[in-house]
């Protein structure tokens, strides 16, 4: 295994739990396999998520001694990303199929919807905004909510029901309102038929998130996957849908065993980042793809990037993001990167 370091400009500052934060440093990480005398390189991306993952400092030691493990998760989804990259090359087949073949998923999508975002603004601007992505081609969009007072934002997502009447719609919180609050702003969105508010409710209220389900609208949780295992979610009812980062988790094998897991729970999961780089998007992608009917994922934020590993292979067009052909990640797109040191 070898890694290089990377720092990627983000196009604003990302606000965190841990602070602000302007960049996205990590390592791209290439794991060589054996293939017929020859040796096959495979590529995979470990950045570090202040609140998700284990630090820089931390991700380096743990790709450093080698095969690291769950409790560094970014460096596990470097090697494990890397690793089945290189033997889907080596067997000539995309990565997601190699992925749906090994988790007896069936067949694998060509495609994966994703949702457009749609941040905080006055409810002119909303509608404004949601109208656009729905123009553009997108059937499914979030809208940052939290930031207002509940009477403001209620206008928001009725102002951007208005403006995308056929769209599904989705809201997120982020965590930022009480209990009463949230039954009252999620008995909103469920008249505007919304599809699910994300985390109405600060990450650690299980309680509370579970009594929010059955008000009309689904109940979606992220943040609180940063401090509680998938199966204590589960256990507590405290959820209707799982926002699944596999940066987060350590890798795309642990994701898509995540995600059968809470499907057979009867819970729907989505695929999405914490603003990675190309080689992590793309894994994600290829995670999603090999989810059967997985709902839009959250996969549109290369443009939250000023810069990137490389161009990218799967640009998002009509909603829809396309599996590159070829084998692996994407075919022949990342053969720089393949070389040691050539980003």
């Amino acid at each position: 295994m070898r890694f290089d370091p990377f720092s990627l400009s983000l196009t604003r500052p990302l606000g965190t739990a841990n602070g602000s934060i302007e960049s996205r440093e990590g390592f791209l990480v290439r794991v060589s396999v054996n293939d017929d005398g020859g040796q096959v390189t495979g590529l995979g991306e470990s950045t570090p998520l202040p609140g998700w993952t284990e630090s820089l400092a931390d991700c380096r030691a743990a790709l450093e001694r080698g095969n690291p493990d769950a409790t560094t998760p970014a460096a596990r989804h470097g090697y494990s990303l890397a690793r089945a990259d290189a033997e889907a090359r080596v067997t000539d087949t995309r990565l997601c199929d190699r992925l749906a073949a090994e988790h007896g998923v069936g067949s694998s999508a060509d495609a994966v919807p994703v949702n457009a975002t749609v941040g905080d603004g006055t409810p002119e601007e909303t509608a404004d905004a949601v109208r656009e992505m729905a123009e553009s081609g997108f059937d499914v969009v979030k809208i940052k909510v939290g930031a207002r007072e509940p009477e403001a934002d209620t206008a928001r997502l009725r102002a951007a029901r208005d403006a995308a009447p056929d769209a599904e719609l989705r809201a997120d919180a982020n965590g930022a309102w009480g209990r009463e609050t949230a039954a009252e702003m999620l008995d909103a969105a469920a008249e505007l038929d919304y599809a699910y508010v994300e985390q109405p409710l600060p990450a650690d209220d299980l309680t509370g998130l579970a009594e929010l389900r059955g008000c009309g609208v689904g109940v979606a949780v992220d943040e609180t996957l940063a401090s509680h295992a998938v199966s204590t979610v589960l256990d507590a009812d405290a959820a209707d849908v799982l926002v699944l980062k596999p940066m987060a988790l350590g890798g795309p094998d642990r994701t898509l065993d995540t995600a059968q897991t809470v499907r057979d729970a009867g819970v729907e999961a989505i695929v999405t980042t914490t603003i990675d780089g190309v080689v992590a998007r793309l894994g994600a992608l290829h995670v999603a793809a090999a989810i059967p009917d997985v709902p839009a994922c959250g996969l549109a934020t290369g443009s939250l990037l000023a810069d990137d590993l490389a161009p990218d292979p799967a640009p998002i067009r009509e909603g829809v993001m396309s599996v590159p052909d070829g084998p692996g990640l994407a075919g022949d797109a990342f053969d720089p990167l393949y070389r040691h040191g050539d980003f």
